[in-house]
């Protein structure tokens, strides 16, 4: 469903990504994970369309993107880590506005359902300028979910979400998932990725050090634990956070 080939993207003289390539197979839960500064956003937002490539060839739910990126553009949802909603149009507008760029049709029930899912329904005509921060990232994975798209890219949904949003956002992914959608979330919090995805892309310095199942990452490289922290510092090479650190990979930093 996302098939990434010799992807290139340059800034000028900087490389943010050195000829990635990875195929993430239709139906899974994806997780690109990697230090700051990996290339995880860039792949992403060149993934939707947002940047071109330098070079290479990504194909995403069946289309080119170089060929045919209006097309990439309709059968995939990008929401990012901070979402740019319109500040002047309430919750509800904004799915109004969805529906009419992609000629949704009957949508409304569907649009009540999912402010009902995310603890919305009592903010439908609040304008986005009045939200808080996890209430505007909710909006923004309403407004994606909406469409019903092939592919879902999510790059640090989490953010801003109380407990009880995350456990909701992380069963709607899996539901996602099963209605057939191909789901590519990019996240530092290894814990995150470990309970909600098959699939691991991890990156670092633009380059793609492992693609594959998950449990095929913890068998090759998880050493006696297993565990997906082990994974990511051994193939990144960087040393091991003392037990006093942030364990698990949990910052919050924004990838570069």
């Amino acid at each position: 469903m996302i098939e990434v080939e010799a992807f290139v993207k340059r800034y000028g003289d900087f490389v943010a990504v050195a000829g990635a390539s990875f195929a993430v197979p239709a139906g899974s839960v994806a997780a690109l994970v990697g230090p700051n500064g990996a290339g995880k956003t860039t792949t992403i937002r060149t993934l939707c369309g947002i940047l071109r490539p330098t070079a290479g060839r990504l194909s995403v739910a069946g289309a080119d993107l170089t060929s045919d990126p209006l097309l990439v553009k309709q059968r995939t949802a990008y929401v990012p880590d901070d979402p740019p909603l319109f500040d002047t149009l309430t919750v509800w507008e904004h799915l109004q506005f969805i529906a009419s760029a992609y000629r949704l049709a009957d949508w409304q029930r569907d649009g009540d359902g999912l402010l009902s899912r995310f603890s919305l329904s009592d903010k439908k005509n609040t304008l986005a300028s009045e939200l808080s921060r996890g209430m505007r990232q909710k909006v923004a994975i309403a407004c994606a979910y909406l469409r019903s798209p092939d592919v879902l890219l999510l790059d640090e949904p989490m953010t801003g979400l109380d407990p009880p949003s995350i456990r909701i956002l992380k069963d709607s992914i899996r539901e996602q998932s099963r209605r057939g959608a191909t789901v590519l979330v990019s996240s530092h919090l290894l814990s995150l990725v470990d309970d909600l995805c098959d699939f691991l892309v991890l990156i670092c310095q633009g380059s793609v050090l492992f693609s594959g199942p998950l449990d095929e990452a913890r068998t090759q490289f998880g050493g006696a634990s297993r565990s997906l922290e082990e994974v990511f510092f051994r193939l990144t090479g960087q040393a091991e956070p003392e037990a006093n650190d942030v364990t698990n990979g949990e910052r919050a930093n924004r990838d570069d």
